[in-house]
């Protein structure tokens, strides 16, 4: 028997009481540290909604349009404008901010805990098992939405730059940087077309041949074509108006229409992007000076 417990035996038979020893505490400043992992990465639970679909595009490209016509298909949710590059979270105060990184987050995982949760929130409501939202300024944030849902997916719709800023025009005639506000939208599509993957349509052939497009791009999506999608009409897919989506007059019709030709003459400032898109030939070098 150690001197510890004859001393105990003894103080317990007077007092009742035993001594015990009391854990060391902590030196200052070493503190059990937080959950190591980066603080936007996607963790077991995290997510709830699996691989959503994001539609890529400029302003004026006919997003409503494939909006609608994808709403219109038993399986596919296709919402309003969501604009998540607007929706923001803010952790107020130290405290707060010391438990969240307890929790392995920070302020931008905890957004996108918001974003996925708010898509979850949709597409339950809808029944359906795919959501796709088409925010056109989801353009601005490609690769957020990929470090929110790395099982992402991407479609890039392409229209003729000229006509898109046409199309503008006539929605917003006293905007004198018409030309330049489409250029900013349609150089965001192009580097998100070179920096990710993702399936590829034309608004013109969408509304040329709008059954073959939308069958390729429900096996992209991995459902079978539906002939349903054509007669959008039919469903109720929300209010149209500003903010939303399209509200111009055409969109209610409740039927593909074709488009309209492109202008003769393209901007000069989106001629590049004309180009890269397959709208245009490629502004050659000049030529070399003739040798005699």
């Amino acid at each position: 028997m150690s001197w510890r417990e004859s001393v105990n035996d003894v103080l317990v038979g007077l007092t009742g009481h035993r001594i015990q020893r009391v854990p060391r505490r902590a030196k200052p400043g070493r503190r059990p540290a937080a959950r190591h992992r980066p603080p936007t990465a996607v963790a077991p639970g995290d997510r709830l909604v699996e691989a959503p679909v994001f539609i890529l595009c400029s302003i004026r490209s006919g997003s409503t349009l494939l909006r609608v016509l994808l709403d219109s298909h038993p399986e596919i949710h296709a919402p309003h404008e969501l604009h998540l590059r607007h929706l923001l979270v803010r952790a107020r105060g130290p405290h707060a901010k010391a438990a969240l990184h307890e929790l392995g987050l920070e302020q931008q995982g905890l957004r996108y805990l918001m974003w996925d949760r708010l898509l979850h929130r949709e597409l339950t409501a809808s029944g359906k098992r795919l959501i796709v939202d088409k925010t056109p300024n989801n353009v601005f944030i490609a690769d957020q939405l990929l470090a929110c849902w790395p099982d992402a997916r991407f479609v890039f719709l392409l229209r003729h730059p000229a006509a898109i800023a046409r199309s503008r025009q006539k929605l917003r005639p006293r905007d004198s940087h018409n030309v330049e506000r489409v250029l900013r939208y349609c150089a965001a599509v192009e580097a998100a077309r070179q920096a990710h993957d993702g399936y590829e349509l034309r608004y013109e052939e969408l509304t040329a041949e709008p059954e073959r497009v939308l069958r390729g791009l429900c096996g992209f999506l991995g459902v079978a074509w539906d002939p349903r999608m054509l007669d959008y009409g039919a469903h109720d897919h929300g209010p149209y108006r500003a903010g939303l989506g399209d509200w111009a007059g055409k969109i209610g019709a409740g039927r593909v229409q074709a488009a309209e030709p492109p202008p003769a003459q393209t901007p000069a400032p989106l001629r590049e992007v004309a180009a890269a898109w397959g709208y245009a030939p490629r502004p050659e070098s000049a030529a070399p000076a003739a040798t005699t």
